[in-house]
């Protein structure tokens, strides 16, 4: 076997790692609010086959047409016979197709940059724990990637095939969230510095660029994204509202937002997180490697088999994204996705390098050991972040997490509803200006209304309130009620009222249930 292979082989070894560091157990954590409300719109899709663009806060609709085929395939009915899986197996097979696609990326890294690369993918906490997500951040990052590499393959080989491969992941960019626009400007930056580093001839093969080819790139590219956010044509606004949802994104991303963080905010995450008493959380291996790998391109020591000019282009667009992201205010942990997935390539860069300078068989092996450790401690953290303290803010990933409280809330009503008279069709009244992700959890329930604030007949069989506007409610509404309380979010608690009839007769039967229970015995 050649050394090709063998490294082709590693990379495949590596995405079988990460899948099966990503599978287990994805119904674990309690779906975050973004999640519930992607779920929602994608039901919407499902049951309607009609998509209407909202670009206030809900992105592309990319994430929910590549979820149409895990809905078929799951069997699933109507929305209530949905389960977490359905959704998050999505984003675990982009996060997966990350590890996957460098195999097309050997000749430009070096076959050994990228298997390390691949295996630093596969392991990387933050790209492990956000594959787990019913959000847009790692299909962002899969299509970005995409059009690197197809890109690269182009300007090497001049095949059309590449230049239309790299258009139509331009495409589903847009259609996947507004914030693409950030990795553009970084990629045509970093491409004119690439250039002007002096490098030309190594970045473009034989046939180079045409303008038409690169036209037609440009042309399909438009086309999915017209389609995506037209719905194939039955919402004709969509593309001009995609347009035109750029104005808020940038006003949000100027600090009109509650997300607002300190530059280093994402270096301080990657490096070193400790909230006592809890674990010390880093993935300080990734970032310092990549140094390595910067260092090495600019010395051009230690990249032998690699594309000079991609590898500097990584350089360049790798600091963009880093330093754009970090200067932006607005700040929410997944976001350093976009820069994190090419600091890895640059990170398998520096891992390759560290190697080669070893010299010696028996250097070297020290070095594959050390390098086996720190992937080791990835895979270790990735692990505790998604199976242990999947929902702990001492987890750094966590964010605005709902906590396992409201499993039980939706379990404790669908539980009264076996005893009430209208069974699933028991009138749920929610009352709180942000109920997220409680439309989720109550999807089996089949008349819930939801208010902001009381409305002037609040009385139901259940009604959940957030504490902070419980003091508005009735007061005779205490006198006929039965209340519990759950945590919804961190410094969220929503209290249920139950109907003191429905509340007797639960505890009537329950009571009964459990004597019998007993008596079998």
């Amino acid at each position: 076997m050649t050394r090709t292979w063998q490294f082709a082989a590693m990379i495949l070894i590596a995405t079988a790692g990460a899948l099966a560091i990503r599978l287990p157990r994805l119904d674990l954590r309690p779906m975050h609010t973004d999640e519930a409300v992607h779920a929602v719109k994608c039901d919407t899709l499902w049951t309607t086959g009609r998509y209407t663009y909202d670009g206030r806060d809900y992105h592309g609709p990319t994430l929910y047409y590549f979820t149409l085929p895990a809905l078929w395939l799951s069997g699933a009915k109507d929305f209530a016979g949905t389960t977490e899986t359905v959704f998050r197996i999505v984003p675990v097979a982009f996060g997966v197709g990350l590890v996957l696609l460098l195999l097309w990326m050997g000749h430009g890294l070096g076959w050994s940059a990228a298997a390390w690369a691949a295996l630093l993918t596969a392991l990387s906490p933050a790209m492990v724990f956000y594959s787990r997500y019913y959000i847009q951040e790692i299909p962002l990052a899969f299509f970005t990637f995409g059009v690197i590499l197809a890109g690269w393959r182009y300007a090497r080989t001049g095949r059309v095939a590449w230049a239309l491969a790299a258009g139509v992941c331009l495409g589903l960019m847009h259609a996947t969230k507004e914030t693409c626009v950030i990795a553009w400007g970084a990629m045509a930056a970093a491409l004119i510095g690439t250039i002007v580093w002096g490098h030309r001839a190594r970045w473009v093969g034989p046939a180079g660029f045409k303008l038409s080819v690169i036209a037609a790139g440009v042309a399909i590219g438009m086309v999915v994204s017209v389609l995506c956010f037209s719905a194939f044509f039955t919402n004709l606004s969509g593309p001009a509202d995609s347009v035109r949802a750029l104005v808020p994104y940038v006003t949000r991303a100027g600090g009109d937002s509650i997300h607002i963080h300190p530059w280093h905010y994402y270096l301080a995450t990657l490096l070193y997180t400790h909230y006592s008493p809890g674990p010390v959380w880093t993935e300080a291996v990734i970032p310092l490697l990549a140094l390595v790998g910067a260092a090495a391109v600019v010395t051009r020591r230690g990249i032998a088999g690699a594309d000079t000019g991609l590898v500097r282009f990584l350089v360049l667009y790798t600091v963009l994204m880093a330093g754009i992201y970090s200067a932006i205010p607005y700040k929410t942990p997944w976001c350093m996705v976009q820069f994190l997935q090419p600091m890895i390539l640059l990170a398998g860069v520096g891992a390759a390098a560290l190697v080669r300078a070893a010299g010696s068989v028996p250097a070297r092996a020290v070095v594959c050991a050390l390098l086996a450790v720190g992937a080791s401690h990835l895979g270790r953290q990735a692990q505790a972040a998604d199976l242990r303290y999947y929902a702990d803010n001492r987890n750094p990933y966590v964010y605005a997490q709902p906590v396992n409280d409201v499993k039980r809330l939706a379990d404790w009503i669908e539980r009264l509803a076996t005893v009430h008279p209208d069974g699933r069709r028991m009138l749920v009244k929610a009352i709180s200006p942000h109920p997220w992700p409680l439309p989720w959890y109550l999807r089996r329930m089949e008349r819930v209304g939801y208010w902001e604030e009381p409305p002037e007949d609040p009385h139901a069989p259940v009604v959940i309130v957030t504490s902070d506007l419980q003091p508005t409610l009735d007061p005779h509404i205490y006198e006929g009620y039965h209340t519990s309380h759950y945590g919804m979010r961190p410094g969220v608690v929503m209290l249920v009222y139950v109907d003191r009839a429905l509340w007797d007769e639960f505890a009537r039967r329950f009571t009964t249930l459990s004597s019998d229970n007993r008596a079998t015995r």
